[in-house]
């Protein structure tokens, strides 16, 4: 063999292998995703649930599904519109509060009502359960579901201390729900409906005095450096909030069998588990946080909650009047959802 085609047989080979490691390349980053979601990256559940999350996915595909991660809003729009975002297409996939398009998704709106949830990943699994039962062929049947989860117990955040329900009366208070709107305008409050993200600046400004989110948020929004008291309810919670975690219907359905398959493991009941969980244990570091600077923590008592309880009560039935209107038994969904969070907490 000629050293001329000695050379040649080998910048051939060079060739095929160059041509080889391009389409094995172009193979795998075969589907790129965009999620968007409303929280800065350091917020605890991007950084303890969603990145962990793309981070699984990515890894479980061999990098054949690239995820782009789009904090803070940085594709546009407000969190109420994350939603239609995902059905739209504007995002692939959006983390988003059910709530924030108020009415829209009725049957969530049983885990907010107050004094029903009594752990994060018991409700989170009841949810995701009744999800599965109502809402994926009915009010979500415009995306696919990754997941549905709720955070830990809500705390009452305020400039001036609040102890009883008399004490909101007057209150500009933020509240992120139907439920919770109607909750704290029947207790008394000025209820103002508004995404998180909203709260520091408008603590800031005085356009609320007081705001109700979890513990764990309270840290990315500087919450303990605004107001100064903080209600809990002891054993017991006063609300909660329902989350979704949801995909463009199209761009799911247009993924390859193998790739579904990869979304399905890492999402769904265990995820939606993991990540109300995740979201109560981050609770401890921000009430720590608010302890550290000096703030005045309150846990009221048993015989203190249950005189907020009776005052809650009218929200339930006005709820369970608004279900009516829908074609929906409240009393029946609250009973179900009762016994699925008492099932997932044995």
């Amino acid at each position: 063999m000629t050293l001329l085609r000695r050379n040649l047989l080998k910048l051939t080979a060079a060739a095929a292998l160059s041509l080889g490691a391009s389409t094995t390349m172009s193979v795998a980053q075969d589907v790129t995703l965009r999620l968007h979601q409303f929280l800065p990256p350091q917020a605890n559940v991007p950084k303890n649930i969603i990145i962990p999350w793309i981070e699984k996915i990515q890894e479980a595909s061999n990098g054949r599904i690239k995820i782009d991660h789009f904090p803070a809003m940085q594709l546009g729009g407000k969190p109420p519109e994350l939603i239609d975002q995902a059905i739209d297409g504007v995002a692939d996939i959006v983390w988003t509060v059910s709530g924030y398009s108020a009415g829209r998704f009725p049957h969530t709106e049983v885990f907010e009502l107050p004094f029903m949830m009594s752990d994060a990943e018991a409700t989170s699994s009841a949810y995701w359960e009744m999800a599965q039962k109502y809402m994926v062929d009915g009010e979500f049947k415009d995306f696919h579901l990754l997941g549905a989860w709720v955070h830990g117990p809500g705390i009452i955040h305020s400039s001036d201390p609040i102890m009883t329900p008399e004490d909101l009366n007057g209150v500009k208070l933020r509240a992120p729900t139907r439920v919770t709107n109607l909750l704290f305008s029947g207790m008394g409050a000025t209820a103002v409906g508004m995404p998180v993200p909203a709260v520091p600046e408008a603590l800031s400004k005085g356009v609320i005095d007081a705001t109700v989110i979890p513990w764990e948020v309270t840290g990315a929004l500087k919450v303990p450096e605004l107001v100064t008291n903080h209600l809990e309810f002891g054993d017991e919670t006063l609300y909660t909030t329902t989350f979704l975690f949801a995909m463009n219907k199209a761009k799911y359905n247009a993924l390859p069998d193998d790739l579904k398959a990869i979304l399905d493991e890492n999402s769904g009941a265990a995820f939606s588990a993991f990540a109300g969980k995740q979201m109560q244990i981050d609770d401890a570091p921000g009430r720590e946080l608010a302890l550290d600077l000096g703030n005045e923590v309150t846990t009221l008592s048993p015989e203190q909650v249950d005189v907020w309880r009776a005052a809650a009560a009218p929200t339930v039935d006005k709820w369970v009047e608004d279900m009516k209107a829908k074609g929906i038994d409240g009393v029946a969904l609250i009973d179900e959802a009762k016994a699925l969070i008492e099932k997932y907490s044995n």
